[in-house]
């Protein structure tokens, strides 16, 4: 675990970071980085950072000195990190470097240019948030039973994706890794095509009520308002996700016209069947979403499995774990030389776990899977 940490961007993700790591049992140094100063006094008034600083005070303190600050958390919109991983680089920091950036494509072609340097980098994305921004809304139990994403690369280091795994597992989120790309395109889906739909219903509803008085917006309530809730989210922050986003949004928001379009054209031919099928199918897959996914028992598994330290292990390993839908608790690495280990994991009963084990052994890997007693 993470005995200092320093966190740049002391918004809602960054201060709920804080927040979730000050509840730890050892909770560690957290040094709060930000250009705002109210937010910086904000922090430390609260005791969710025990120093605070701005950018260029927070290098010229020695942070990034060997022995200070072991992780740094890059809590910022994604234009901002490759500068942020240079000027790391150019301090000779030698620790572990994460971000949260809800994009990730241009984030690890941005860290691939550093690879060189003397810190790790481990990508990653918490799906969790709020229509509040800012420090002030702060949750330290915002990522709890919310799923994190990991971004494994070829050139990411096995412990610094160790550590990083830990920390969001303690802080009561849900691991899982996958490509970058993947994770763009997946998003874009889950999160960025829903902000943008739920913003078009309220300007709909806002532009109707232009036109024939209050009443639409009047009757605003219930449903249209759960369902509408994301879109006060900060049009700023927004901004940059669907740029930086932009082919996956666009591609989704071109399938979900097709969808619609399907419907509307059921609608006018008055076709009941047509119309009821194309709603049952939506209603029955709501359904088994969780609200909270829980294993079905509270049974664990360890994977374990001798492997080479070579480019790419991390990524094609975690990669397996998550396609096959299964869930790390814990990684334990038992080195057996330089250049070999025992890499071992601790499995949730979820996901398919004879697929897992498949995958892997096509992929060269000899593992072994047995219930953890």
């Amino acid at each position: 675990m993470f005995h200092s940490m320093m966190i740049v961007g002391m918004g809602l993700i960054g201060g709920s970071i804080a927040a979730a790591a000050k509840e730890l049992d050892d909770a560690p140094v957290i040094y709060a980085v930000d250009t705002d100063q109210q937010t910086l006094a904000y922090a430390i008034e609260t005791g969710l950072a025990d120093a605070a600083a701005q950018p260029d005070e927070a290098f010229s303190a020695g942070w990034l000195a060997p022995g200070v600050v072991e992780a740094v958390v890059l809590a910022m919109p994604v234009r901002h990190i490759a500068a942020w991983l240079s000027r790391l680089r150019d301090a000779g920091y030698a620790g572990v470097v994460t971000d949260v950036a809800s994009t990730k494509h241009g984030v690890i072609q941005a860290a691939e240019r550093y690879v060189d340097s003397t810190y790790a980098f481990v990508g990653g994305h918490p799906m969790a948030g709020s229509e509040r921004s800012g420090i002030s809304a702060a949750d330290p139990g915002l990522f709890r039973g919310a799923y994190y994403v990991l971004t494994p690369t070829g050139d990411t280091n096995l412990e610094a994706y160790r550590q990083v795994h830990e920390f969001v597992s303690a802080i009561g989120a849900r691991v899982i890794s996958v490509p970058a790309e993947a994770h763009d395109e997946a998003v874009a889906v889950v999160s960025h095509v829903p902000h943008v739909a739920a913003a078009a219903l309220v300007a709909l509803a806002s532009r109707r009520s232009e036109r024939g008085g209050p009443d639409v917006l009047r009757l605003a309530a219930g449903g249209f308002k759960d369902m509408t809730r994301i879109a006060a989210g900060s049009p700023e922050l927004w901004t940059g996700i669907c740029l930086d986003n932009a082919g996956p949004l666009v591609a989704g928001i071109e399938e979900l016209q097709a969808v619609l379009g399907e419907f509307a054209e059921a609608v006018t031919e008055g076709d009941a069947s047509a119309v009821r099928a194309w709603l049952a199918e939506p209603a029955a897959v709501r359904r088994e979403l969780p609200a909270q996914w829980v294993p079905d028992t509270s049974a664990l598994f360890e994977l374990s499995l001798p492997m080479s330290d070579r480019p790419g292990v991390v990524s094609e390993i975690t990669t397996a774990v998550g396609r096959a839908g299964c869930n790390i608790e814990d990684i334990e690495i038992d080195h057996q030389s330089e250049d070999s280990a025992v890499l071992r994991l601790v499995l949730t009963d979820e996901g398919d776990r004879s697929r897992l084990l498949r995958e892997l052994d096509a992929a060269g890997f000899h593992a072994v899977l047995k219930p953890l007693e």
